[in-house]
This record gives structure tokens, sequence and C-alpha cells, in this order.
């Protein structure tokens, strides 16, 4: 089973390896055709940062939509999987996964024709969204409790190239960057008891392709694609063919214009057929060495995202072509932190490898604990949560109470200290019976910790803007 850890960390390194350290005297024979070693080296490191968030979607892509037998298939093309449960130690696809709200997924072919998503009314008190994101891993746009409100509504996706009219009923139209794209649907689930609830208002997500939406025939279809496969293996040698394939359903936009050529040199880009098993050893070189440093920058990127608060990262890693504008390392950074993250506006991410005092958080032999001052817990107009991660892959862990996470409906649960805080224990075995409520069960080994305010509240005291605003997260303290 692929995970994006594994994509980022095995496609570098392996490529590095399989082109023969020992070839080196060769590479000054560069051709005539092909920039000189350097220059090619620095074109697949930017190439191999640009590339990585949408190789990796198209990983998912390829899970989800495509490949039957991958064990974490979902639905077709332009038909929508509820998922009636939160994610659990189970699901790998996706890393630092989202087990707050159960999600629906619809990945979508706008090759064609648009596409039409109507939502029914939800209670307001339950939060919802739908993000729509692009193969660009751009967050092109929003329906939801925040973005749009709680009524009923149709709105439609169009692809990048789409021109046609706006059908009457239509509440906003989106575009996507990329002829292909996911809606990713969050649905809040208050507690096991609200399952039933949950699921009708899953029930009530549709998605029709324009013409069913209009109740006409289908006039245009869309070509069939063969869409190569995908796995961590041969991630590792193939990874230009995968950025290759992907960049042929994304229209380049203007920012995008000296990379593409820059690519197009090494033969990466539309009418390009790249094949590492093919180069010359010295080029494979070339391409493995400029990719190890892209590697590097990206991991210095995240670590170094936005600022630290208290042992936290905070920053803003997501957003639309705007917000990036053309900043491939930010756009790879977030990926590599938790691949279709939410816009800071809707749900801002505090993340920590460490604790107050920049000790590595892990829970081999140690505990720790999480306290929030009384009447100082997270600002949202929705919920928060603080949820548990392997710190080795970034994945839910296993655990003998199955718990994930602790979230604000949880509250009514859980033991607050005598002045009125709030205690989370965050360990290995139970901290006992009397605590139990408030344990966030962690790995035998090191840990990653996300925190996730959704709607954060703008007006102080607020996280937003991220790491700036009045609110701090408390400190994660190591239990004496």
């Amino acid at each position: 089973m692929l995970t994006k850890r594994e994509l980022l960390r095995t496609a570098a390194t392996t490529t590095i390896a399989l082109a023969g350290i020992g070839s080196l005297p060769a590479f000054a024979q560069a051709g005539a055709d092909r920039p000189g070693f350097l220059k090619a080296k620095d074109i697949a490191e930017a190439g191999f940062i640009y590339g990585l968030p949408i190789v990796m979607n198209y990983a998912v892509m390829y899970e989800y939509a495509v490949d039957r037998n991958s064990g974490q298939f979902k639905a077709p093309f332009n038909q929508i999987k509820n998922e009636p449960n939160v994610y659990t130690y189970k699901d790998t696809a996706v890393i630092t996964p989202n087990s707050d709200t159960p999600y629906s997924i619809l990945w979508m072919d706008l090759r064609a024709e648009p596409m039409v998503l109507s939502v029914p009314a939800v209670d307001p008190k339950r939060y919802y969204s739908i993000m729509l994101c692009d193969g660009n891993t751009y967050n092109y746009g929003y329906v939801g409790s925040r973005a749009t409100g709680s009524e009923a509504g149709d709105y439609m996706v169009v692809g990048p190239n789409w021109s046609g009219a706006t059908p009457p009923g239509i509440k906003k139209v989106f575009r996507s960057t990329t002829q292909f794209s996911v809606a990713a649907y969050r649905t809040q689930l208050f507690n096991p008891d609200d399952l039933e609830n949950m699921k009708k208002v899953q029930e009530g997500y549709k998605a029709l392709s324009l013409s069913a939406y209009l109740k006409q025939p289908t006039t245009v279809a869309a070509a069939t694609v063969d869409f190569p496969k995908i796995d961590k293996e041969l991630v590792k040698t193939n990874f230009f063919e995968y950025l290759d394939f992907a960049l042929q359903f994304a229209p380049a936009q203007d920012n995008e214009k000296d990379i593409r050529a820059q690519l197009a040199t090494i033969g990466v880009g539309s009418g390009k057929t790249f094949n590492f098993k093919d180069l010359p050893m010295e080029k494979k070189l070339e391409i493995g060495l400029g990719m190890k440093e892209g590697e590097r920058k990206i991991e210095e990127a995240v670590a170094k995202a936005g600022k630290e608060v208290n042992g936290w990262r905070i920053s803003s890693l997501f957003g639309d072509s705007a917000f990036f504008n053309g900043d491939w390392l930010k756009r790879a950074a977030g990926a590599k932190a938790g691949i279709y993250g939410n816009d800071a506006a809707e749900a801002t991410y505090p993340m920590t490898r460490a604790d107050v005092d920049g000790q590595t958080l892990d829970c081999a032999g140690r505990n720790y604990s999480l306290t929030f001052p009384a009447g100082q817990l997270p600002p949202v107009n929705a919920f928060w949560s603080v949820t548990m991660y392997d710190g080795k892959t970034q994945l839910l862990i296993e655990n003998p109470i199955n718990r994930y996470l602790i979230n604000s409906p949880m509250l009514p649960a859980m033991k607050t200290n005598v002045d009125g805080s709030l205690t989370i224990y965050i360990q290995n075995k139970s901290p006992g019976a009397d605590k139990e409520a408030n344990w966030l069960p962690a790995p035998d080994g090191p840990v990653y910790l996300a925190m996730r305010l959704y709607w954060p509240k703008a007006q102080a005291p607020s996280i937003l803007p991220p790491g700036e605003g009045m609110w701090q997260p408390p400190g994660v303290k190591l239990a004496l």
C-alpha cells in the first residue's frame, strides 16, 4: 500500500541509488540538445518540488477512483462515495488523515462536461464543508456552513476550458485548473449515537453531470484514459513519468510557463515521453541528485513553515492558485505536511513533533500532558480537535480504545481540573480509569500531533492570522 510519505522519501533516494555513483566521469558528455549536468540537476530539483503535489494527488486519485483492487478504492469518477464512519488506522492512502468528520469523496472527470453538486438543507448546528481541490492541489472553492450557509443549493463545477452558459438555479460556478478534480465532503458527527442522523445528511449530497441535471441527453463522451499504475515501487524511478502524464490534464497557467519550459528541456511535459530507465547513467545521476536536493528543501520547508508557538508550528499552507502565486515550495510543503488541507479560514492546523521545551515527542517510556487553561479552549465557530499520529508514518495508530483524537464534542464526558482547566493525557498506556476519559492514546515511539480548528473565529481572541492571532495553543509538557 502506497503512503504519501513513502512517495516523498523513496522516490528521490532510490532514483539516485539506481543511477550508479560510479558513472560520475561520464556526465561531462552532455548532449547538445540537453542542459549541462549542473543545470539539469537544478531543473530536476525544481521539477521535483513543483511536481510532488501533482504526483501525490495522482497517486490518491489512482487508488480512490481508478484501481478497484487498491484496497482504498472509493467509487468511479463522478460518483459520490459516502463513508459513514471516521477514518481509522486502516486508512493509509492519505497521510495525516482527518478523523473528525466522516468523509464523502467525489472524484470528478470534467473533460466532457461540468458536474452539478447539490446539497440538502443542513441543521446550522452541524458543520459541513465541501472542499474543491484540483490536480494542482489548489483549493479553488468551498460549499458549506462557512462559505455558503446551511441552505439547500445547486453548484456547478467546470473544467479549465469550459465556456458554456450557466443554467438557471445554479447558485455559483467553480472552475478547476485541471480536468480531473476531487470534492472532499466533511460532515460533522456529534457522537456515536448521531451516526444515523449524519448518514441522512450524506445521503442528501447529489452529483450529476450537467446534461443529467438538465435532463438532456449526453452529446459528448470523454475519451478513455489509460491511467498508469502507481505504487511505492514504481514511483521510485518513475516520478517524472507520472508528472509527465498528469500535466496533460493541467493546462499551464501564466505562472507555470517558466517551470514547464525548463522541464521540457529534460523531456517532461506536453508531447514529451520521459522514460527514466532509458536514460544514460549520467542522466539518471543528475535527475537523482536534483530530486534528492528537492526532497531536502521540502522537508526543511515543512519544518520551518509558519511560526512556532509553544512548540507548535502554525502556518497557512493551503489555498487557491492566487494564494500560492507560483511558490512551488510552499505548495509542496503543504502536500507533504498533509495533502488536501483546508484554507486557514476553513480550518487552521497547529502541528507539532516537540514538547514546549523543544524536545522530540516520544512516548516510548514517556508520558505527556496538554492543558488548556480555564476559558481558553480553541476559539472556533464549529469545533476543534487534537489528533494523534505515528511520528514516523503520520498515520493514525491502532490502540485499545479505538480513540484517535479528542475533540470538543467529547467535552461533556471529560473531566476538568479544580481550576476549570482541561488536561489531555498523551501516553502509550492508560493513565488509569479516573483519567481515561481524557486519554489520547499514543504510539510506543515518536509522536506527531495535529490540532484542528474548524471555522476558526475571526474576531479576537483568534488564531487568525495563523500564528499571529491573540489565541495561542498551550505547549505539550513532559509528565514528571
